[in-house]
């Protein structure tokens, strides 16, 4: 339909929102990746630093040595608590995020099936004028011949 309907103007911006939202969408996967990463590299570390430790321990340790294998431990478990409520928080935030693009994709979508329907409206209504048009067309021809003879 050459016609420029509002909907299409209403349809124009819906891309222009769900564009904007698939970008934060992937964002906020990528800031959620990277939380999941540190994350992962700081319990690795604990357990590495404890297994060496240990392995080191098991040939004779002092208790101040001890002392401080469980101060650092306890600083790595305190950095992985912070770092999972962060992990946590992103989380929200992309699960918010994929809400946020789910009704964005929606709106669209409600605006292409008004659209569409719109256009078959049109359609239909454009058929019956040019069938109508037809059969005057037809009805016309019918009388002059009608008159000639």
């Amino acid at each position: 339909m050459s016609k420029h309907l509002p909907i299409k103007t209403l349809i124009n911006l819906a891309e222009e929102e769900l564009e904007a939202a698939t970008k934060k969408l992937g964002k906020l996967q990528q800031e959620r990746n990277a939380i999941e990463a540190q994350l992962d590299a700081i319990v690795n570390y604990r357990d590495e630093y404890h297994v060496r430790f240990t392995a080191s321990a098991q040939a004779g340790t002092n208790a101040q040595t001890l002392r401080n294998f469980q101060a650092f431990v306890d600083t790595l478990d305190s950095a992985i608590d912070q770092q999972r409520a962060l992990f946590a928080a992103a989380e929200q935030r992309l699960d918010a995020g994929k809400n946020e693009w789910r009704l964005r994709k929606q709106k669209l979508g409600s605006y292409e099936v008004l659209a569409a329907r719109g256009e078959a409206v049109f359609a239909k209504k454009t058929a019956r004028v040019e069938q109508r048009d037809a059969d005057e067309h037809a009805a016309k021809m019918l009388r002059m011949r009608a008159e000639k003879a």
